[in-house]
């Protein structure tokens, strides 16, 4: 499985249980055998979002190609340089401190666009929640160091919508497959037509596959693939 990347950090207020979780696991259950078996293994446990756009964003860069040990100690570092985790002072801590946290020279220039991008409102993070789920993936992938699974991880943990499905994520295709297959390779295409069966509650049955490969790293973290 690809590295573990927990999309709060710093102590981020984590939102509350997605409203329809209750109803899409109901759901999910009465449609999907997997479900069915898998869904009760955690009981009460629910997907944790971050309310903080640019934390949420911020965290998914320093956790890209690395260790979970590495990206929480580099994580770790950077809330102690820059506590308020704003835009405003990430950039008034500059590459150098930025690179002393232990974050690579690309890194730090993707850190330093993302800064830049929400404080001259280049990005419009105040109508993410009215712009249906490609609007908003098409703004963010603007943004030097977010792909789309970025972007995907950035709608479930943020935005926290219900029906995303993140064909680029190692996890959910692990998932899928020791799940569905038995262990055996799946295709995109193999996922798409498991997924299918989701609708419209894609989020929610891939948060469970993330939990069936690994159940204790706690409720919001994501594979990272980018």
């Amino acid at each position: 499985m690809a590295a573990e990347q927990d999309k709060g950090g710093l102590d981020t207020p984590e939102l509350e249980v997605p409203a329809y979780w209750a109803e899409a696991k109901a759901e999910l259950m009465r449609r999907d055998r997997i479900m069915k078996r898998l869904i009760p293994q955690f009981g009460d446990m629910h997907l944790k979002g971050h309310p903080d756009p640019f934390t949420t964003l911020a965290r998914s860069i320093v956790g890209q190609q690395v260790t979970p040990k590495a990206a929480d100690a580099a994580w770790t570092k950077l809330g102690q340089a820059c506590p308020k985790m704003t835009p405003s002072q990430v950039i008034k801590l500059g590459a150098e401190q930025l690179g002393a946290c232990g974050l690579s020279k690309r890194k730090t220039e993707y850190i330093l666009d993302l800064a830049d991008h929400f404080k001259a409102k280049r990005v419009h993070a105040n109508l993410w929640s009215q712009m249906d789920d490609e609007a908003v993936i098409a703004e963010l992938v603007r943004i030097r160091g977010i792909s789309r699974w970025t972007a995907e991880m950035f709608l479930i943990f943020n935005l926290l919508r219900p029906n995303v499905l993140p064909l680029d994520d190692a996890g959910l295709i692990q998932g899928i497959s020791q799940n569905y297959f038995s262990g055996e390779p799946v295709s995109r295409s193999d996922a798409r037509e498991v997924a299918a069966n989701w609708e419209p509650w894609r989020t929610v049955a891939t948060w469970y596959l993330w939990r069936s490969l690994d159940p204790v790293s706690g409720a919001d973290a994501a594979s990272d693939t980018v």
